[in-house]
């Protein structure tokens, strides 16, 4: 069983936050003038939604002069088709950049060796726990896996408080989750097997299937289908929820298993990494050092998406919870990462036809 420690939330201290930023200024400004004339373009595989990264993408170029080739993956398949496109393409990487929306499938391509270490001057910034400790991947921008409850159907008294409530006969055909096949809905279960063990694991999801809980085509259609009444309450990310907060829907978002004996709320991290052998290698470690950069991570935290901030010198205001604020799921990520497969083939027979 997964145990965390709480950590008193952070003051926020806008002389010192603003201090520790330009600090980081000229180290940025001077990577830019260290590099020698870039390629032309850089092919970034991302999963984040088009929509968050777009703009970004569009900064850099600006700046640099690089123009950013980008290739989405489909709501329905978020991160786990561009994992899949980057392991086809091994023999002849056309990916630069992976830009991932968790951490799972980072990690199954290091394991393959799909990834060029990079030690990234801007990485050393972020807690050890998000990079990789062969300068493989980083880590930054997180979300939270929560509750997201429609507040006219469901009163305040009786909100659901943990992800054991989505098999509870109470909400039995009311509750809705993503398919957990891909993106971060996949990553959940693989952490679950991980921190329970696999027989807990598959019986929960026996569970939730037994309890005719809604299976939905993504996080997204989980946050619409609640803000729209359609069911009570689903498990969904941080970013499609304050979503339908901030367009006025009846919805609240509950932090779940934050009691003294629950395992705490899961916070998951976008990722960053080089590819291999990839067509544009300098453009690469140009683009991924910019996007560790701290205005990165302000942009994405105070853009529609409200991501959280991993590296401790950027303390900005933040619209959502944060692991210093609520008690975090500890998550072995490796041994999630291990035990992928056995949890996608479990799933995809119990799910599949969802």
């Amino acid at each position: 069983m997964c145990s965390s420690r709480r950590r008193r939330p952070r003051r926020h201290n806008v002389a010192a936050r603003q201090g520790r930023v330009v600090l980081l200024v000229p180290l940025v400004l001077a990577l830019g003038g260290c590099w020698a004339k870039s390629g032309p373009e850089v092919i970034v595989y991302t999963a984040l939604d088009q929509e968050f990264s777009e703009p970004i993408f569009a900064d850099f170029t600006a700046q640099t002069g690089i123009t950013v080739r980008p290739k989405f993956d489909t709501e329905a398949t978020k991160t786990v088709g561009l994992a899949q496109a980057i392991m086809a393409e091994s023999d002849r990487p056309r990916c630069d950049v992976f830009w991932n929306n968790e951490i799972l499938n980072t990690l199954r391509l290091e394991e393959k060796g799909l990834l060029e270490a990079y030690p990234s001057p801007l990485g050393s910034s972020f807690p050890a726990m998000y990079r990789s400790p062969q300068n493989t991947w980083h880590g930054f921008a997180a979300r939270a896996r929560v509750l997201v409850v429609h507040t006219e159907l469901v009163p305040e008294a009786e909100r659901p408080g943990s992800i054991l409530d989505l098999a509870d006969p109470a909400w039995h055909g009311r509750a809705g989750i993503a398919k957990p096949l891909f993106g971060t809905t996949a990553t959940h279960a693989a952490c679950l097997f991980a921190a329970w063990g696999d027989e807990r694991a598959r019986e929960f999801f026996r569970q939730l299937k037994a309890n005719e809980v809604q299976i939905l085509a993504s996080n997204k259609q989980v946050a619409l289908s609640v803000g729209a009444g359609r069911v009570a309450f689903g498990l969904t990310d941080t970013d499609d929820a304050i979503i339908e907060i901030e367009k006025g829907r009846p919805v609240a978002i509950v932090y779940p298993d934050q009691g003294e004996d629950q395992m705490g709320t899961l916070f998951i991290p976008n990722t960053l990494a080089v590819i291999r052998g990839g067509p544009n290698p300098e453009a690469a470690r140009r683009l991924l050092d910019y996007l560790l950069a701290p205005q990165v991570e302000m942009k994405l935290a105070a853009g529609p998406s409200a991501q959280i901030p991993l590296n401790p010198q950027v303390d900005v205001e933040v619209r959502v919870e944060t692991p210093q604020t609520k008690k975090a799921m500890a998550v072995d990520f490796p041994a999630a990462a291990s035990c992928w497969d056995r949890a996608a083939e479990f799933l995809r027979n119990e799910f599949a036809g969802g």
